[in-house]
């Protein structure tokens, strides 16, 4: 089984990121392999054991190397690297991901379920859209058979359990496996392996439809305000007017 997955390098979460010139300014950001992304590269290795026929594929800026790097360490057995400077919005992103999926052929593509630095969960969907392939999301349970796949993800009220036909989209989440840690011997070999660097412009695209014009970090200021605990039921009733009236949590 040919299994593909899809990866992002994003700030790690106790990261401070910060803007220069209106643009996110990542230069000393710790960075790391999405960890959604991680589940679904966990998986392929738990299907196809020793790595083999699996693929990590990344769209983004070199810094992404990083986390392509993890990718083979873990296990994967070789790489693309579409790399791009470009922040493509996601309809665009689907239309070059899909080129490079109909020229691999794989029977499974996993995806995040919902991407760190974005918060987004549309790329699964807009892939399998443009491919015209059956979807699973937030899958927490995945077992194969032959050309079938039964899966259990999350939904609103619960839990659903789904049967659908190969190939097929799979988003990942939490709860699906542990990702393992990369050994310093896969380290080492994860160097000699297949890194393939293409462009976006390879796959008939070279622009995104949406262009970000600003971004910003949303911060709040401290109203320091200090209340007299002399008094407590004072205090307390002081307390309970600010959080009302001014900070409006309650």
């Amino acid at each position: 089984m040919k299994i593909l997955c899809l990866i992002r390098q994003v700030p790690d979460a106790e990261a401070k990121v910060k803007t220069k010139a209106s643009k996110m300014d990542f230069d000393g950001t710790t960075m790391a392999l999405d960890g959604m992304d991680e589940y679904g590269v966990e998986q392929a290795l738990r299907i196809n054991e020793g790595g083999a026929n699996t693929i990590a594929v990344a769209l983004g800026s070199n810094r992404f190397e990083d986390a392509i790097r993890r990718a083979l360490a873990m296990g994967i057995e070789r790489a693309i690297h579409i790399e791009t400077d470009t922040i493509f919005d996601v309809v665009s992103q689907a239309k070059i991901l899909k080129a490079v999926v109909l020229e691999e052929n794989p029977d499974i593509v996993f995806v995040g379920g919902q991407h760190a630095d974005t918060d987004s969960q549309a790329l699964g969907a807009a892939l399998a859209e443009a491919l015209e392939w059956n979807q699973i999301t937030w899958t927490t349970e995945l077992t194969l058979d032959n050309n079938q796949a039964k899966a259990t993800h999350d939904v609103d009220d619960g839990k659903e359990s789904l049967e659908l036909t190969l190939p097929a989209i799979i988003t990942t989440q939490q709860g699906l496996n542990e990702p393992r840690y990369p050994t310093l011997p896969n380290i080492m070999k994860a160097k000699k392996k297949e890194l393939k660097k293409t462009t976006p412009a390879e796959y008939g695209i070279s622009t995104s439809k949406v262009q970000i014009v600003a971004q910003e970090i949303q911060e709040r200021a401290r109203l320091n305000k200090l209340i007299d605990g002399k008094d407590p039921i004072a205090a307390a009733e002081q307390l309970i007017k600010l959080l009302h009236e001014e900070a409006k949590v309650i």
